[in-house]
């Protein structure tokens, strides 16, 4: 949804237009990747940064937009609600020192919004969610007012009748969450560190389907988002709640229905990209049907089409891993890598993106193998298994002979494919010292078995016998943005 939107209202013959621009779009991208070279070049990384801005009692600050216009930098934007910005990550070769790169954009922009924000008598705050949430930090008074938020409830109304402006939430944990009446603003507390790796169209079926393999992985050992409105959730609690704020709860009916627009996949890949870019077209119904005049089928000859519509169309199916057409460098394909949480720390951050890229890389060429031995109902296990318990999950992978399948601590199978990872980021080019700096981050992390999540939630665990509920939570996120501001990997924080 970080395109623009010039209004929030269409007809039925915008949908019916819509439509048939997107069929012209998806014949467009097939001669598109038909032509020698398109997208060949060396791989790239790019980021998206989500963060909240909280006052000095931890509690949301409403001034995303005085404090975006103080930025003055068109890599900082607005997000949903008025409590959230993101910061976008210039595009960087894979090869050299990509993740130290990562870091210090990342704290060069957590510091000047930090300082911008005191001018505000606020702070930036890199969660998940923010733990100190109530209800009524959700709805209308909440939203950013710019159309394509506004377009976004509309849309969800006419999918979703009669009213899906609000939806229920039903999510597990040591404290259940139970609502009827969700606030589909409550999307917006889900704050991430989103990856962008261009690969190859050649070999895009199998980078994607390396990438669904260890999206669990790099998720579990990630986690950074165990609380939503005081309660305790899963580890990863942006993943249900994220789906469910703007689908509702699951059917679990046996009844036939199309696929939830948010999920973790349909498949694994078969061929190319073209296939993934067709589901997303043919599978789900327009929602925001703004044209653009260019006709995709009179350019692909001269030049790169833009693909305006099925560009609009991606952008509201909200795939874990998502695929991605760009004219940008001469064109190419990339993977959008979106599960992740944002935080704790700039340095926590370039070490999920080294460990997730380097997998990507490493385990590519035995991915069509792997997806063979493991059916991909288990694969999306894995995946809600991850963000359910974090660090703490146990996930199903082919036995080292390659016959049936284990159920395996997830922090054994990371240590496992740490070697993969090293040799997918030396494939890549990336330097040695760089490799070993930021995978020692992720080994700290298997070894001490903390993450966010579980920092967080021993620290609330410990603050709550003297405090509270309330004031153990406001309590842990100030210990929390003292500690992220050190730029420490949360493996090596305390608890006192």
């Amino acid at each position: 949804m970080g395109m623009a939107v010039d209004r929030a209202e269409f007809t039925d013959s915008d949908y019916k237009n819509f439509s048939k621009k997107l069929n012209r779009n998806l014949t467009a991208l097939k001669h598109v990747l038909a032509q020698p070279g398109f997208g060949e070049g060396e791989a790239s990384l790019g980021a998206e940064m989500e963060v909240y801005l909280v006052d000095p009692e931890g509690r949301p600050l409403h001034r995303n937009r005085e404090i975006l216009k103080a930025f003055d930098d068109p890599l900082l934007t607005l997000e949903l609600n008025r409590y959230n910005l993101e910061y976008n990550f210039k595009p960087m070769p894979a090869r050299g020192t990509p993740f130290s790169t990562i870091e210090r954009d990342a704290r060069d922009a957590l510091n000047k919004l930090d300082k911008i924000a005191r001018d505000f008598n606020g702070r930036v705050l890199p969660i998940g969610i923010l733990p100190t949430l109530r209800e009524t930090d959700f709805g209308a008074d909440a939203m950013t007012d710019e159309p394509r938020y506004h377009a976004l409830v509309d849309m969800l109304k006419r999918v979703h009748k009669p009213d899906a402006s609000t939806f229920g939430l039903e999510i597990n944990g040591a404290d259940p969450l139970n609502l009827s009446d969700a606030h589909i603003t409550m999307e917006g507390a889900c704050t991430s560190f989103q990856l962008h790796y261009r690969v190859q169209p050649a070999e895009f079926a199998s980078a994607w389907n390396a990438i669904q393999l260890v999206s669990p992985v790099v998720l579990g050992l990630a986690a950074n988002s165990p609380f939503m409105l005081g309660h305790r959730l899963w580890h990863e609690t942006r993943i249900p709640l994220f789906q469910q704020s703007l689908e509702g709860i699951p059917n679990q009916n046996l009844e036939w229905r199309l696929p939830r627009r948010v999920c973790f996949g349909l498949g694994w890949a078969r061929h190319s990209a073209a296939e993934l870019f067709e589901q997303m077209a043919r599978l789900y119904p327009p929602l925001i049907p703004q044209c653009h005049e260019e006709d995709p089928l009179d350019m692909v000859d001269n030049r790169l089409p833009e693909l305006h519509e099925l560009l609009m169309h991606t952008s509201t199916v909200w795939s874990w891993n998502r695929a991605i057409y760009s004219t940008g460098d001469n064109g190419h394909l990339r993977i959008e890598m979106r599960s992740l949480p944002a935080g704790p720390t700039g340095v926590d951050m370039a070490a999920n993106a080294a460990f997730f890229v380097g997998l990507a890389a490493g385990m590519r060429e035995q991915a069509d193998k792997m997806a063979t031995l493991l059916p991909f109902e288990y694969a999306e296990y894995n995946f809600y298994r991850a963000a359910r318990d974090g660090i703490d999950a146990r996930v199903i992978w082919p036995t080292k002979r390659n016959i049936g399948l284990d159920e395996i601590n997830i922090t054994d199978l990371a240590e496992s494919l740490l070697p993969t990872a090293e040799a997918g980021l030396a494939r890549l080019g990336v330097d040695y010292s760089e490799v070993q700096r930021f995978l020692s981050v992720i080994s700290e992390r298997i070894d001490c078995h903390r993450n966010g999540a579980s920092w967080q939630l021993g620290q609330f665990n410990r603050l709550h016998k003297s405090l509270d509920r309330e004031q153990a939570l406001s309590r842990m996120v100030t210990l929390y943005r003292e500690r992220a501001k050190s730029n420490i990997p949360v493996a090596q924080w305390n608890y006192e």
